[in-house]
């Protein structure tokens, strides 16, 4: 078996090309989901929003740099720990906290808002804990990221089409309307074929590395849900506001996550596993969250 820290998943210029117009796409059709009044009710109690951001951008890419020096990975498992930990909110973050009981007007403001703060947040994190993490400066050095190109690739593919749906929305209200939901199961659907189409031309690798990361990605996964939730419950947010928070930390965009690693490191054996099989366990492990939440009504909800 050879290193994993020396293999590099298949993809040609051509597919990845097509990946990343797939993924801003998807960003699209999440946009059409917006609308301003979702945001009223969040943005009139501020301070849920601020935790919910610092929870997912800063206080959670910490922990995960506290993780690794505790587990002390294959440095490429490192660095896709830390990619993963950098990312945006998830797509499917929004219908959790729905499905949870919890506050989806907060939910969606955090989804967006760290969409947008990650055109600054992603590139940051990861060249900042990534560096301070001996074993993956290697990896570092020889791929050479440069934060401001990897600055200006995520705004294409998050800040674009985000901009691009929320004029949409404005200018044709009745046209958004009615492809609002088919655009969003058919841009998640087909997101999730072509994911699991790349997975498929490079499962001989995922087959053979993934039980090296199942253990350390339900561990990650669990510290963003814990992490989430931890932090609205030190602050003594409404039990709603919590699962929202939790959910937002606990999900996040692993297809961003393989669209930079294939862009920026060569598509790492690692790494890539990492946020592949993230990106598998964090619907299931999102499920579970939510389905039991779901039988346990917020208490303030009851009174």
């Amino acid at each position: 078996m050879a290193d994993i820290d020396l293999i590099r998943l298949n993809f040609n210029p051509g597919t990845l090309f097509l990946l990343n117009c797939v993924l801003g796409f998807v960003m699209f059709g999440v946009s059409l989901e917006l609308k301003a009044s979702d945001f009223s009710a969040a943005l009139r109690t501020p301070r849920a929003l601020v935790i919910g951001l610092a929870a997912h951008h800063l206080v959670f890419p910490a922990l995960t740099f506290g993780l690794v020096l505790l587990i002390q990975p294959r440095p490429s498992i490192a660095l896709g720990m830390i990619l993963v930990s950098a990312c945006p909110a998830g797509n499917i973050s929004n219908f959790l906290t729905h499905f949870a009981k919890g506050n989806t007007a907060l939910s969606v403001s955090i989804s967006t808002l760290s969409t947008l703060a990650a055109i600054v947040m992603t590139p940051l994190n990861i060249a900042f804990w990534g560096a301070l993490y001996g074993p993956a400066q290697p990896i570092l050095r020889q791929v050479a990221v440069n934060p401001l190109e990897m600055f200006v690739h995520v705004f294409l593919l998050l800040g674009l089409p985000l901009a691009a749906g929320l004029a949409v929305s404005r200018r044709w209200p009745g046209f958004t309307e009615r492809a609002r939901t088919p655009m969003k199961y058919f841009s998640l659907g087909f997101f999730l074929l072509f994911v699991l189409a790349a997975l498929g031309a490079n499962w001989q690798y995922f087959k053979l590395y993934v039980g090296m990361v199942v253990g350390v990605v339900f561990v990650h996964n669990a510290s963003a849900l814990i992490t989430g939730y931890a932090m609205a419950w030190a602050t003594r947010l409404p039990e709603r506001d919590r699962r929202a928070v939790a959910i937002e930390c606990g999900i996040q965009n692993s297809g961003l996550g393989l669209i930079l690693i294939f862009n920026f490191f060569d598509g790492l054996g690692g790494m890539a596993v990492v946020a592949a099989w993230w990106g598998i366990w964090h619907i299931v492990a999102g499920l579970s969250v939510a389905t039991t939440w779901s039988r346990r009504p917020p208490l303030e909800a009851t009174t």
